[in-house]
Formats: structure tokens, C-alpha cells, sequence
């Protein structure tokens, strides 16, 4: 029997998109548009630790394939569906098996620090940027995404910066990296300028991390990323593995940050074993800049960004 988040979703769903049909050899595939575009409607519960998990069939993402696709997560108490563009995430897919059952076995987590998707064997990716109906409006009437900026390393760790700020965390930038900080791509805000003694044993490569979220005021590290622009993702996983490895208690979020290009390497990288050996694999997650941009619009309603000079 549906959920009454499903059923909630379904009802809105008319209501905004009256030609809506049902695909045929699935219970959880519809067509919005005129072929305008596709869903695949998933719920969960949340369980106690601010988790969901879901079961994704083999051929219902087959389904998918070729089309301006969305995976629709639910989950009881959502304000804004989660809605994934398959697009993005079909490499991923493609790159591990599902499960003896035919289903990918995915997890989003709910947390502080940004919501995240985890799919079984491949690794974590920030989805924050995919919660809300605008996507599925964007392909609906316009029949693509909103174009960005090209965004500069600098630009990138500034506005993840501002999200930190915005979410009332203390914030490190590398002081060498403050005075190339970009104004003019959002909000300006203060620089915590020494971070906590207790991780001494990794504290170089700590002072290295592009962007670190801290609790205000507080020795906790919440989140760290690391803007892989024109290095290799293997270096930023190693410092990051590094903070790890001298983490005692707690577990912030670990990010590389890239292009959207460098996601499958992410995947291949990640994976090593001695990232999984670490844990570092498990709590890592991949951020393209498009979703930093993203992210920082559905925060703010900001969309006047500029970009910088250098690639995507």
C-alpha cells in the first residue's frame, strides 16, 4: 500500500502537472510532460539514526536511461522532495553490480552539514542542491537545467565558505587563501584563524584543506572540503585521509569538491583499499561545483553570481 508521503507527492504532482501517466511494468515509473520527463518515485521510512533506504530495480533505472530523468526519494516529514537527475548519477550505477535481489541499495543521510546520498559500493555524493520542485519545473517548461557560471577554485571556496556561515559554523580558509577570497559571489564573513590543538599529529594537512566548518565557537569539526580544480582527486583524498586517520571521536563530513566530469574518478579513487581501510571511504563525499552553486542559490535566492576566468 502507497505511503501517504508517495501519495502526498502524487497528489501535488497532478495538481502541478496534470498530463501525468504511468509508465507500464512498474509501480514507480511516470512520465510528466509529454515525455518532458521521467520519475522514479521511491519512500522510505527515517530510521533513528536520520537515515533512509531505498532499493532502486535494475531495470526501472533501465527505464531511465535516454531520458531527462529524475529519481524522487521520500521520506515521512519532507518539506521538498529529494529529486535526483539520473543523468548525473548513471555512471555511477553503471560502475558496481546491484544485489543479488536486482535492486542498487542507496541511503540518504539528514544531516546538518548537507543531505547525502550513499549508493552501495560506489561512495557518498552531497545531493543538497536536488532538494525542491524547481528541477522537475526547469525540464517541464524549459526542457534543461538553469545555466551557471564558470566559477574560479578561489570562487568555489568562497561561496562554500558563506554556506558554512550561513549554517552559523565557524569557518577556516587556509590563511594563505583568504586574500583571494571572491566578494563578489557572496556574502562576506569572518575566517576562525586557528584550528583546534588536539589534532596536532595531522595539523599540516589540516591547515591545507580548502574549506573546514566548525562548531561555532567550539573545537568540532563538521565538515572539511577540499576543491580538487586542476589536481588530481587522489591527492585531496589523501589529506583528507590524513584528518582522518587523527580523528578521535566524531565523524564530520569529508568532501572533494570538482567538476562534474571527475565524479567516476572520484568513484575509482575512493574505493582503494586503503581509503576503505581507513573508514575515510565511507564518509566521504563527492560535491560538483554545480550543486555548490546550487546549494548556495536555494540558501540565499542569490542568483547574480559571476564567474571567474578559469575552467568549470
Amino acid at each position: 500500500m502507497p505511503s501517504e508521503a508517495k501519495l502526498g507527492f502524487l497528489r501535488k504532482l497532478r495538481q502541478c502537472f496534470p498530463r501525468l501517466r504511468k509508465l507500464q511494468g512498474s509501480q514507480s515509473l511516470y512520465e510528466v510532460g509529454d515525455g518532458a520527463a521521467r520519475l522514479y518515485i521511491r519512500y522510505s521510512k527515517v530510521h533513528p539514526d536520520g537515515r533512509t533506504f531505498y532499493g532502486l530495480r535494475q531495470e526501472d533505472l533501465t527505464a531511465l536511461a535516454g531520458h531527462r530523468s529524475l529519481i524522487c526519494l521520500l521520506w515521512d516529514g519532507q518539506r521538498e522532495p529529494l529529486l535526483v537527475p539520473y543523468w548525473q548519477y548513471e555512471e555511477v550505477f553503471h560502475s558496481v553490480a546491484p544485489a543479488s535481489d536486482g535492486q542498487y541499495k542507496a541511503q540518504v543521510y539528514l544531516q546538518d552539514e548537507g543531505t547525502e546520498l550513499y549508493i552501495a559500493q560506489a561512495g557518498r555524493f552531497t545531493v543538497e542542491a536536488h532538494i525542491g520542485w524547481g528541477q522537475l519545473e526547469k525540464l517541464v517548461h524549459q526542457g534543461a537545467v538553469v545555466s551557471m557560471p564558470v566559477l574560479s577554485h578561489a570562487q568555489v571556496q568562497t561561496i562554500l565558505g558563506a554556506l558554512g556561515a550561513l549554517k552559523s559554523y565557524d569557518v577556516w580558509i587556509p590563511r594563505g587563501d583568504v586574500g583571494g577570497l571572491d566578494w563578489s559571489v557572496a556574502e562576506q564573513f569572518g575566517c576562525r584563524s586557528e584550528l583546534p590543538a588536539r589534532f596536532e599529529p595531522a595539523m599540516q594537512a589540516l591547515q591545507e584543506v580548502d574549506v573546514i566548518w566548525l562548531g561555532r565557537g567550539s573545537n568540532e569539526l563538521r565538515a572539511l572540503y577540499e576543491v580538487e580544480h586542476s589536481t588530481p582527486i587522489y591527492s585531496g583524498l589523501l589529506r583528507l585521509n590524513d584528518v582522518c586517520l587523527a580523528s578521535a571521536g566524531g565523524e564530520p563530513t569529508y568532501a572533494v569538491v570538482a567538476k562534474g566530469t571527475k565524479r567516476s574518478a572520484f568513484v575509482r579513487q575512493v574505493n582503494r583499499p586503503t581509503f576503505r581501510a581507513s573508514g575515510l571511504s565511507r564518509l566521504c563525499t563527492f560535491l560538483k561545483y554545480r550543486d555548490v552553486f546550487e546549494w548556495y542559490v536555494r540558501a540565499t535566492g542569490r542568483q547574480e553570481v559571476t564567474g571567474g576566468q578559469a575552467g568549470l
